[in-house]
């Protein structure tokens, strides 16, 4: 069984209607002073957030010692595949209850995948012999640039390569955000209405494309105007009867989803879709229950006042974040009973590099899926699915075959690879023979 599973639990989960909390920003030296009118600007938001070692250690202050600082600084300088990027509102989700010191920093799940640490990536096997910067061969499914047509009837749209806030764990590390010492990041080159122009044209004629997933990047940092042209100008292809906007701001960013012009806009966009039949729905990425606060769900339930079919969420596994039952439930109850917002995937973390320390092997991902059963309707019941390079997303029981001692999974053809560290002996002796990696 891998680090971090709670599986050998015999007590069922006890379930406890949560109570959404925003946790007091005024607890960090930095924001003292912030009023909640300050904290609700999504302006205020973007301006104030960290994007360094040093604007942490403002916020923080004397909160933090410099051994974690320096560890922090090591991982951007070693590690790190994704620029620093924390709004606000996620920074203030960490350690919710009192002011944090160095050890409930360490340990809380949401700093765990939005400022990795140098010590917390594995010592052996920092990243699988098998990862890859476009993990699921993305780019070379573009049939116009930033369109990729991977199933027979759906399409991934990538409008932008900028979010509001850079996950350690990102799948679009090739891509998305600035470059990092140890990634030089490729770039969109087209003009960003070309590039649109392109997309809509690719569509029309192409019918046989049923469903769109407008993307990035996230949404939330298309400036509104263009990206309601975008949608609208979408929704007149006739073919097109499914439009999901990915955006993690709904978690990460609430404020830019409650703005006045933005839902106004929303509405608009909705009531088309509705006289057209269309499905729009929002799908956002929240890994944690303590990320889900009164924020998020207003935000959440005005998108949905304003039209919006579903709001969902697609989170990632991660050990040392939501991988283990109680927590998984935990964050879906949440989301589900308190929030508005559908719980609908859980993926295993893709193979980019970097990422072991936060990977969960197949065979564990199946025990969670099979420990989550029974608790939530079987409509808000995640799947925890396998997004397999080049065969696509697969529920986690739909593997073909699976060498436990090796660590290979296989897929239609294609493989996928648990992390060497939960491997046994044999598996990770192997492993390390063919590397020459030493082992533990």
């Amino acid at each position: 069984m891998a680090p971090g599973t709670d599986l050998a639990r015999e007590e069922p989960y006890r379930y406890v209607r949560p109570t959404l909390v925003e946790p007091d920003w005024r607890r960090l030296p930095g924001w003292h002073g912030v009023t909640a009118e300050q904290w609700r600007d999504p302006q205020w938001q973007r301006a104030h957030s960290v994007k360094t070692v040093a604007q942490l250690r403002d916020v923080m202050g004397g909160l933090l010692s410099e051994a974690f600082y320096d560890d922090l600084q090591a991982d951007r300088e070693r590690f790190a595949t994704m620029a620093l990027l924390v709004p606000p509102q996620m920074l203030n989700t960490m350690v919710p209850d009192a002011p944090p010191d160095d050890a409930s920093f360490l340990a809380d799940p949401v700093r765990g995948y939005l400022l990795p640490v140098a010590s917390d990536r594995d010592p052996d096997w920092p990243s699988h012999p098998h990862a890859q910067r476009d993990s699921l061969h993305e780019a070379e499914m573009w049939v116009v640039e930033g369109l990729t047509h991977r199933y027979p009837t759906k399409v991934l749209a990538e409008l932008v390569s900028t979010c509001p806030q850079y996950c350690g764990h990102c799948t679009r590390m090739d891509l998305v955000g600035s470059s990092t010492p140890q990634v030089a990041k490729n770039r969109l080159v087209l003009r960003p209405a070309d590039r649109q122009e392109a997309m809509l044209d690719y569509l029309k004629r192409t019918p046989g494309v049923r469903d769109v997933v407008v993307s990035g990047g996230d949404v939330a940092n298309v400036p509104w105007p263009r990206l309601e042209a975008f949608l609208l100008r979408l929704l007149e292809v006739e073919s097109v009867r499914d439009i999901r906007l990915a955006t993690k701001a709904v978690v990460g960013l609430p404020q830019h989803w409650l703005q006045p012009k933005v839902l106004e806009g929303m509405e608009r966009v909705a009531r088309l879709a509705a006289r057209r039949a269309v499905n729009l729905a929002v799908h956002t990425h929240a890994n944690h229950a303590n990320s889900v606060t009164p924020l998020v769900a207003a935000a959440a339930r005005a998108l949905l006042d304003a039209g919006v079919r579903d709001v969902r969420n697609q989170g990632v596994l991660m050990r040392g974040v939501n991988a283990t039952r109680d927590s998984l439930l935990d964050l879906c109850f949440a989301l589900q009973g308190e929030a508005n917002i559908l719980p609908y995937y859980f993926y295993m973390c893709d193979m980019v590099p970097n990422a072991e320390h936060w990977r969960v092997a197949l065979g564990d991902a199946i025990a969670l899926q099979d420990s989550i059963m029974g608790y939530l309707p079987g409509y808000a019941t995640p799947r925890v699915v396998c997004d397999v390079p080049l065969v696509g997303k697969r529920w986690v029981h739909m593997v073909q075959a699976y060498d436990r001692e090796l660590g290979v999974s296989t897929w239609d053809g294609q493989q996928y690879y648990d992390p060497i560290r939960t491997l046994p002996e044999a598996g990770r002796q192997w492993w390390a023979a063919r590397q020459a990696v030493p082992t533990a």
